[in-house]
This record gives structure tokens, sequence and C-alpha cells, in this order.
């Protein structure tokens, strides 16, 4: 998420009360997750085994819970809970507007585009021409999408990220400040979940088609003329590349890369990144040829433990 103009250090550190390492008018861009910062951002880490992955990042701006020796070119906003003050930023500057109407003033909706009766459209929500939203339909604030759009009854985009710490007393949530992008020539099928990014975009890309009952989780990345199939689970922070296709039920963890043109078949977990140009099937997922092996090596068990059974000595 990149801030409407550029603060300094000492701008960023009045609004969250924190100590800084670095010179007051250090630019500060924006603020992001470990895996989309680049030069400017505020990365966050509250965590020692973390600590020399966000220092080393490309982010410039590092907020942790300890002072610590500050790379060169980086700055350090010292906090005691840097998990709360990314949240105070995030509500400072990303905070929630509540809406009066179904379809908020601020929203632009493209030519020959159909708004179907019963639907929610946020603040700063942009729907190119040509698209069909159906009834029931709830598209939360900032959310993009473009030409050629169908959206299926009861689906809802911009949801906040399935993103929680936990407390002595329960568990608090990471606020969400990104949003949904959804290109050109995408088809979502009905009660379908598209999580908003924290602090980037979910991006559905152009030409996809997304069956009935899928989440996808936040930060995620689907890439071109991807199929996918009814009651898939899909993780944050996943990419999944062109031309992949998954079949129903498949659940997929987050941070995984899924090569394109890759086919994961019926009810298969997914636990680990994923070759391209392959199928796979199973729990965990793994290529067909693999499978059928380990499948194989399986059904011998049996016949094995009956030869070691007839070789015991008679007791």
């Amino acid at each position: 998420m990149k801030f409407p103009k550029p603060h300094t250090l000492r701008e960023i550190a009045e609004i969250i009360n924190a100590k800084y390492v670095g010179e007051d008018d250090f630019p500060v861009l924006g603020m992001n997750e470990i895996h989309v910062v680049s030069s400017g951002d505020i990365v966050f880490v509250d965590h020692p085994k973390y600590y020399d992955k966000a220092l080393q990042s490309d982010a410039t701006i590092v907020l942790i819970n300890k002072e610590v020796d500050c790379p060169e070119g980086k700055s350090l906003l010292i906090s005691e809970d840097p998990f709360r003050d990314f949240n105070i930023l995030t509500n400072y500057f990303k905070p929630f507007q509540s809406s009066k109407t179904n379809i908020s003033k601020t929203a632009k909706i493209g030519d020959n585009t159909v708004i179907q009766p019963n639907c929610f459209i946020g603040n700063n929500v942009i729907i190119g021409e040509h698209c069909v939203i159906h009834s029931n339909v709830s598209i939360y604030d900032d959310t993009v999408i473009g030409n050629n759009v169908t959206i299926h009854a009861g689906t809802v985009l911009g949801a906040n990220a399935f993103y929680y710490k936990k407390r002595e007393k329960g568990y608090d949530r990471l606020l969400s400040g990104g949003k949904v992008v959804i290109e050109d020539n995408v088809d979502l099928g009905a009660l379908c979940s598209i999580d908003r990014g924290v602090t980037n975009d979910t991006t559905i890309k152009e030409g996809t088609k997304i069956d009935n009952q899928v989440q996808v989780g936040h930060d995620t990345v689907i890439g071109r003329n991807c199929l996918i199939a009814s009651q898939v689970g899909i993780a944050g922070c996943t990419i999944i590349e062109d031309e992949v296709t998954i079949w129903g039920q498949v659940g997929i963890t987050s941070g995984v890369i899924i090569g394109e043109k890759a086919v994961i078949s019926a009810k298969a977990g997914v636990s680990k990144s994923l070759e391209g140009h392959k199928s796979y099937f199973g729990i965990p997922a793994d290529d067909f040829r693999t499978k059928y092996k380990e499948i194989a090596s399986i059904r011998k068990i049996p016949e094995i433990l009956e030869k070691l059974k007839k070789n015991e000595p008679n007791s």
C-alpha cells in the first residue's frame, strides 16, 4: 500500500508514538508485507526468528520490537508491539468508511454494465463496461473490476484477510488495507469469496473462470485463463500461474506457487509449490507418476507382511 503522498520517518514515528533510528526526513512511501515490499516501504517484524529476513528485505523502514544494528540505507521504528502499530498505520491511511447507500456515489460503473437488485457496491469501486453483476453480490471498497466480467449471486469481493495474532485473551486481527482486482473477461460463480489484500492486491487475471463456492485468500494472484472448479480453497499469498486447471475441493496452503498449465485433480491437498506442465493428485498432492508408484508400493504391503509371517520360526 502506497501512501497518498510521501511522509518522513519522524511523521510516521509520531503517528505510532515510537522511537526511531535514522534521519528525521528519511522518506517513507508506503507499507507492505514482506513478500511485496519495495524501497520506501515499512515492513513489520516482531519475532527474532524473522529479524534478518526483514532487515535484509527490500523494505527501507523496519518496524521492529528491539533496537538492533540498522543496515546501511535503512531506518528503524522501535515499537513495543509492531503488529499493533502496523494496524494503527493501516487505520490511519486506510480507515474504514461506512456506506449509506447500496451503490456508493463514489463508485464508477462503465457503459452497458448491469447491476441486478440487492447488490452492494462500496466506496471507490471501479467496474468496467459490459459487466453483469447478479443479485446479492457484495463488492467492498476499492475493488477494481475490468470489462466483460460476470459475477453470480452471493459472491463477496473484498472481505478481510484471515490473518490473526494470538494474544493472551484471544486473537487480534491484522487490518486489511489492500484491495481486489478482477481483470477483463473473468467469470465468478455464485457464493465465491475473494478476500482483499492486507496491504497489496488480491488479483484474478484476464480470462480466468471460477466456479461456485470458491475461496481465494488475501494477496493471492491467479493468472490468465485458469479454470477453477467448485469448493476449491486457496490460502493467502499464493501465486497461480497462467492456464492452471484446479478441480473440485482442492485445498491449497499459503505462500506456494503453482506453475503454468498445471492440472490438479479433485480433492488434492497442496502443501508445497508445484511445477508447471504436470498433473497432480492426492494428499499431499504429487505428480501422477510419483503418486501411482506410491500407491503401488502401498498395495504390496499385505503381500510383504504375509511373506514375513510365513518365514517366521514356529513358536
